[in-house]
Formats: C-alpha cells, structure tokens, sequence
C-alpha cells in the first residue's frame, strides 16, 4: 500500500516538474524565432544593400537612365525619304511620345498595372496581394506583382543568373531600377519607354514595329480594339500570336477591352461594339529579302559595317549597324526603283516561258549534276564514304521545301535535286540606273528574287560578257585619235591571220558589201567595222579610254575586245555610259550621302565626287548623237515601235556567243540605265537568236521602266529632259549617209561574190 502511495506522490511530482519546465521551452522556442526573424531580416537587409552597392551587377544610376541605349534597328531611307528597309538582330524602331494613342495607354495601364498613375515604381499593395495568394494560398491567378517601371526595368537591363539566389536578387535589381526610373521621368514618359522596349513575338521589339507586322499601321492611326489585340499579345507572346492564334487571339482582345471597361477608359457600349469587330489582321512582315532594294540594301552593308567600325559613339565604343539606331539616307529614288522592279518582274515573268521551252534536257541534267557537287550536303555525304549511287538517291529523297515559283514561293515536296534543277532553269536579270551629272545611282535590282537567288548581278564583281555595248568605247576611243566619223570604213569580212586565222562575223551577210560611217556602223552594230575602227583607235589607247570612263574589270590586249569580249559588271558600265551623257566626264558611282544617329544628328555627310576627265565634250556629244541613232533606226528602235517612247534616248543592244548574255544600255538625259538577262551558268541559253538576243531580253527591261516612269507625273524632269542640240560643226562632221556600196561598177553589175580577205590586224599603237 505504501510502495503504491509512493508511486502516486512521484508521478504527481513529475507532472509539476514537467509543468514548471513548460514556461522555459516556450521561452526558448520564442527566442529561437525571434532569432530566425533577425537572420532573415539583416539576411534581407544585408542582400538589398550590397544588391544596391551593385556587388551583384553594376545598378545603373539615374544619369545613366535619362540615356537609356536599346537596340535599335538601322533604317535605311531613300533620297525621297521612303524606308526602304532596316538592318537589325531584334526588329525594332521607337516611336516618340506624341504618337502614342491614348487607347494603347489605357489598354496597357488596364490590363498590367491599374494602380500605374498611384505608385512610385513599385506597388506594395500587389507585392502583399501576390504574397498572400501566390505563396501562401497557391493561387495561380495572383499575378507576378511587377508594375510597368519594373517590366521596364527587366526589359531594359534582362535578368541574371545568381544559381539560387536569381529570383530575389533579379526582383530586387528591378525593384531599385524602378524606383531611380520614376524619378527620372514622368509617367507618360515610362509608359513610352515600355512600349517601345517591350517584345512582341515574331523577333519584333517596340510597338512601332508591332503595328507594322501586324496591322500595317502607324501607332498614330491604331484603333481601340488593335491596341487591345497588341496588349493582350503581352501576357504570352506565342500563345496570342494573332497571325498563329486568331482565335485566341480575339479572347484575349476582349479581356483587354473588358479591363479598359472595368477601369472606366471606354463604356460598356464602346466595349460591346469592340468586341464584335474582326481582328482585322493585316501581317506585313519586312525581312531583309523583302522590301525595296533588297539586293542594294545588302551590298551597302559591308561599306556601312566598315564605317561603324571606324567610327565611335560618344561613350567611345564603335558604333553597331544592328543595335545603334542609325539612320542611312541613299541616293535610291523609291519610285524608280519600283519602276525597276516592276518592269523586271513583268518581263522575265513573260521571257521565262519562252527560255524553258529552249533549254536542253541533257544539258540542264550536265549542268545539275556539276552544282550538286558543290553542295554542302553532298560534300557531308561524300565524306561519309558513300557511294555516288548512294548521294544521287539521298539527294532525290523528298522532303516539304519552299521553292520559287513567279506567282509566289510555294511549300513543295521535292528533293534536293529536283529543287536544284527546278531553280537553275531560272534566267536571271539585273538592272541599274545612274544619274549621269551626280553619279548617284537611282535604282538597284540584282537579281529576279532575294530570298530565293540572292547572287548579285549589279555589283562590281559580277561581270558578264558585255557583247556589242562595248562597241561605244571602241568608237569613242577612235574619235579621240582623230577618226572622222564620215570616213566610210569597209565591212568586208576578213580573216586575221595573225589572231589564229580570226573570221569575225556580221549578223546579215549582205552587210560585207557596203561601207559604213560611224553612225552608221553602230547604229547597224556592225562587227567588221568595230574591229577596223578598232585597229584605228588602238587597242591601247581603246583600253586606256575605257580605264578611264570608270571599268575597272581587266580588258585583254586582244582585237576581239571590239566585239565586247571582255567581263565586265553592270554598274561598271552604266558608270561608263554615264560619260557621255555627262560631257564626257567620269564620276565614281555614289550609293549613300549622310548618316545620322536615331535622334537625327548628322554623323557624316558624304562628298560629292569629282569629276574625272574622260573623254572630250565633243566626243561625248557625237557619241550621244550616233547613240540616239542606234535607237530611232537601228537595234534599240523597238523602244519606239513596242514600247512607244517619245523622249530623248540614246542606247547600244549587246549579245553575246550563243545568245548566253543579252544586253541594252539605254541614256536618257538625266538617267542611264542598263540592264543584263542570262541564266547564272552559261551553259544554259536560248538556241535562237531571234529570242535571245540583248533587243528581245534586256530592251525591254528598259522600255518598260521609262514607259512606268514616264506616266508619274512627278518624274517629268527626269523622263521628259531632253538633250541640248548638237553644235552646228559637230552636227556637220557627222553630215553623211550611213552606209555606202563596197563593191564596184562591174562587181555590182556581174553580182560577183567577193572572196574573204586575208590580212593582218594592225592596231595603230
């Protein structure tokens, strides 16, 4: 009984120790919580600290703000101020404040940041909003918390990396950023900042460059619902992507205009009408194929890279064509360089059924075999140690590929080789034109397409046999060496036997029998009087002409450069026939004449260039006389008979062996244009002449663009100039018949055929 008393009494006193311990725990467990709460607190403390010290990334301070750099693409304009295209890595352009609608500022402040005109850069009420539901509740609806300066903030200066610790110190770098921007500018101003920051999806940055894409509109001109539809792309680039997800798209509107409701920027009734519009969608996607000039555009590029790299900003960085924001002004004029494009695009549609129906099988199957082999993935397979059997038919396995068609590129199942063989058939064209008095090249079309062939046939490393539109040179060069152009020169055909037993050849046979003038010779294009005109001018002193008329390609020291044997590119010579449009004067082609920064300020403001003595005033002027010839009766008159031109133009057709390279040049007053068709291998080429000669494949080229030029009736000092008249002792010296009878009294009375001539050419050098 005892022994049980005692166990009571001791379990009885356990109970009051264990319940006179309690009070010391608690005080304990409050202590230790209490010493948590000073750790996290001075861990807090101590992380914003060395966060603003910038121990975690440099904080850039409020001067630094007021100059915010963003990547901004270059713009390139033409000498009429039309943006002909941009270059960039992230596609954006800035708007100024003032066209800014008021819709895309209520739309935005609606849906991202009510309280945006009531804080100071951060909004605690939706940092403890976001705490509550988002930590605590696990509400997916709470929100990131982040108002539009700290958006900003992230746009403008993108997150880190900190391994465990990148989401509190990234917020917290925003938080501060925020702050110092709101001191900074007005709210007006953040709001103008973000939307010309913020990305958009399709590689788009900037609002300016949204309403392009997407609705082919200025920002001044965006309507409440396309402000909505831009807005809502905000929350989730991709996922409303109005091109991709209409339909999402148009939910995600309406939520927008439902906000701008909720907010009292629009009435239920402007809402309900909103919201019943279509999207409206009008995608205008300008890429660096697209576009005006997008041939020019690339061959600028290089000078222009180069000129960044010599030239730096103020913080004395050098400047970058993609991020920099520059302004290109050139001497492109956008509705000639239309027209270029049109008259190209109209013609080759046509001459491409005529070339097809001309071109070889076996020959296109050599030339298609002989490609291939160039081909990255054929030399990857080869190196793989399979067969040439084995190549060919993974090479002719078919997959979806986007091929070139005129009516547009198309989504094709075709194999590698097949869509080799399909583009090389192709004829490929390219056309320039000059201003013969500034040298300013008004247009620039390299090729038929740039996304599919992006070969560049203006520029001065892509030469081409020039054919007859060398002859002007050679006639030139005579001229300066004191050939009358009324002395008659005989056509006869002769065999040089000191040019390996050369017989050149004239395009009719009856033209051996007669003697020619000058004028008559080029108007003709006669090949026997270019090379005896040849051998009187010299062929160094003809290569010496041509040097300085602006060809810098090699010219051989052979006769047949009288027949335009040499390869020399388009831009060489339209420069060349500038001259004598020019007073026989030479000027160095001019591409861009300023660049400013994204605010205007001029960078640099490019030099006319000086003129180059070419060839005499006189000369320069026959020739132009003799020229207009070529195109009022000889082979450049169907730009008077098809294409009914009026005006003054002088021009030389060219066509080379095998109808492989057709030419024409045309000279009008103010504008020189020129203008080459043939496929890009030679071997491919019309197999009638008729068809593939310069007349029938480059002319009309030129007489479609004058024919567009000529109707703009803002053109009209350029396409109605006219040539100022021959001086009276000039118009003398070329005061005779074109062509005379070579053949004597009882030749033509026995019609006796004459024999080929044998002779040696004896240029006189």
């Amino acid at each position: 009984m005892k022994d049980i008393l005692r166990l009571k009494i001791a379990r009885i006193k356990a109970k009051i120790k264990a319940l006179n311990a309690e009070p010391n725990l608690l005080k304990r467990l409050l202590w230790y919580f209490g010493l948590l709460m000073v750790c996290i607190f001075s861990s807090l403390a101590i992380l914003v600290i060395i966060t603003y010290l910038g121990v975690f990334g440099e904080i850039p301070s409020k001067k630094e703000l007021t100059s915010i750099n963003q990547q901004v693409a270059t713009e390139i304009f033409s000498a009429d101020s039309v943006l002909l295209g941009r270059y960039y890595w992230q596609e954006r352009s800035t708007v100024p404040p003032g066209e800014i609608p008021s819709s895309l500022k209520h739309a935005l402040v609606a849906t991202e940041d009510a309280r945006f005109y009531k804080h100071g850069g951060v909004d605690v009420r939706s940092l403890i909003r976001v705490l509550i539901k988002g930590l605590i509740l696990q509400n997916e609806s709470a929100g990131g918390g982040s108002t539009i300066t700290q958006q900003l903030a992230k746009n403008l200066f993108p997150r880190r990396s900190f391994a465990i610790l990148s989401l509190p110190i990234n917020k917290l770098r925003e938080i501060i950023i925020a702050k110092r921007l709101e001191n900074v500018y007005t709210k007006d101003e953040i709001l103008v900042l973000y939307l010309n920051t913020v990305p958009f999806g399709d590689n788009v940055y900037g609002v300016k460059t949204a309403a392009d894409r997407f609705f082919s509109s200025a920002v001044k001109n965006l309507r409440a619902d396309q402000s909505a539809v831009l807005v809502g792309m905000l929350k989730a680039t991709h996922t409303y992507n109005p091109r991709i997800f209409p339909d999402r798209s148009k939910q995600r509107r309406n939520v927008v205009l439902a906000q701008m409701e909720k907010y009292s920027f629009i009435t239920t009734e402007e809402k309900e009408s909103l919201q019943l519009k279509p999207l409206g969608l009008r995608y205008n996607k300008v890429t660096h194929n697209s576009g005006l000039a997008p041939y020019f555009r690339e061959y600028i590029k290089n000078d222009l890279l180069a000129w960044c790299a010599k030239h730096e900003r103020p913080d004395g960085k050098p400047y970058n064509l993609y991020t920099d924001g520059l302004k290109i002004y050139t001497t492109i004029d956008s509705r000639l360089q239309q027209y270029a494009e049109m008259a190209m695009q109209l013609h080759m549609k046509e001459l491409q059924k005529k070339f097809v129906r001309q071109v070889e099988s076996a020959t296109l199957v050599e030339v298609v075999n002989g490609q291939l082999k160039k081909l990255p993935k054929y030399k990857e397979l080869k190196k793989k140690g399979l067969t040439e059997k084995e190549i060919l038919a993974e090479m002719k396995k078919p997959a979806f590929r986007k091929v070139f068609t005129w009516d547009g590129g198309k989504e094709q199942e075709i194999s590698v080789y097949d869509s080799l063989k399909h583009h090389l058939q192709f004829l490929q064209a390219g056309v320039a034109a000059l201003e013969p008095q500034t040298g300013h090249v008004k247009s620039w079309v390299g090729g038929i397409d740039h996304e599919f062939f992006q070969y560049d046939h203006v520029k001065e490393s892509t030469k081409r046999q020039i054919g007859s539109t060398f002859k002007p040179i050679v006639y030139a060069a005579a001229l300066e060496r004191g050939v009358d152009p009324c002395d008659y020169v005989s056509a006869r055909q002769t065999s040089y036997s000191n040019v390996e037993d050369w017989t050149p050849q004239n395009s009719t046979a009856d033209s051996y029998d007669k003697k020619y003038s000058m004028e008559g010779g080029l108007a003709g294009s006669v090949n026997t009087v270019s090379i005896r005109l040849l051998e009187k001018a010299g062929i160094g002193q003809t290569i010496a002409t041509a040097k300085r008329m602006g060809i810098k390609s090699n010219l051989p020291n052979v006769p047949s450069i009288a027949l335009g044997s040499p390869s020399i590119s388009i831009i060489e010579m339209v420069s060349a026939y500038a001259v004598f449009a020019n007073e026989g004067n030479y000027l160095k082609p001019v591409f861009v004449t300023a660049i400013t920064d994204q605010r205007g300020n001029v960078l640099e403001q490019f030099e006319a260039p000086k003129k180059e003595p070419a060839i005499s005033e006189p000369t320069a002027d026959m020739m132009i006389h003799m020229l207009e010839r070529v195109v009022n009766e000889g082979t450049g008159s169907s730009l008077r008979a098809r294409y009914g031109l009026t005006n003054d133009i002088a021009g030389k057709t060219g066509t080379t062996q095998s109808n492989t390279d057709g030419w024409f040049i045309g000279i009008t007053p103010k504008l020189v244009i020129g203008a080459w068709v043939g496929a890009d291998d030679p071997r491919l080429h019309f197999r009638s002449t008729s068809q593939g000669q310069g007349s029938a494949t480059a002319l009309p080229i030129v007489g479609r663009f004058l024919q567009h030029a000529g109707k703009d009736e803002k053109l009209r000092d350029i396409t109605k100039a006219k040539f100022p008249p021959l001086a009276p002792d000039l118009l003398s010296r070329l005061d005779c018949d074109l062509e005379r009878s070579d053949r004597n009294f009882f030749q033509r009375l026995f019609n006796t055929k004459r024999k080929v001539k044998d002779r040696k050419f004896k240029p006189r050098d």
